[in-house]
């Protein structure tokens, strides 16, 4: 809860920082110029790379594995790209990083580090403890199933 309230409150206070310091040193105008342009800039790059990402996701469902890397891939391009549709220049610069396939595979492997192992899932009102962990990726010279 602690996180969730920094980011909501310390997030827009950073952002309204940034817009006046950079208002100070370039004027309101270019201010206004580059924020309408990253934003352009930016749903154009997540426009592009969330149709290469689904086409990977497809490619996954062809070859009969499931396509966790890919679908993590394209939640982080959708993160990028509402940080990237949102004025200022923190969640421009978060968003575009979100962009750079190095970090969103670094970012999936922390994600998967800190949220594997045990947990406890509730279906119905019995929970069922489980286990879990991501794959090894198959192997190239092993027989693929029939379509």
């Amino acid at each position: 809860m602690g996180f969730l309230l920094l980011a909501f409150i310390g997030i827009p206070i950073a952002e309204i920082a940034l817009f006046l310091y950079v208002g100070e040193r370039i004027g309101l105008v270019a201010t206004l110029v580059i924020i309408v342009a990253t934003a352009v800039v930016g749903s154009a790059l997540v426009a592009r790379q969330g149709s290469g990402a689904l086409n990977q996701v497809q490619s996954a469902f062809s070859e009969a594995r499931f396509p966790g890397r890919e679908l993590a891939h394209g939640a982080m391009i959708v993160v990028a790209g509402a940080f990237l549709v949102t004025p200022g220049f923190l969640t421009d610069g978060l968003g575009f990083l979100l962009l750079v396939p190095p970090i969103r595979e670094v970012a999936r492997g922390w994600f998967v580090k800190r949220f594997s192992g045990r947990t406890t899932v509730q279906f119905g009102p019995q929970p069922v403890d489980a286990e879990w962990h991501e794959a090894d990726p198959p192997d190239e010279d092993a027989p693929r199933p029939l379509s």
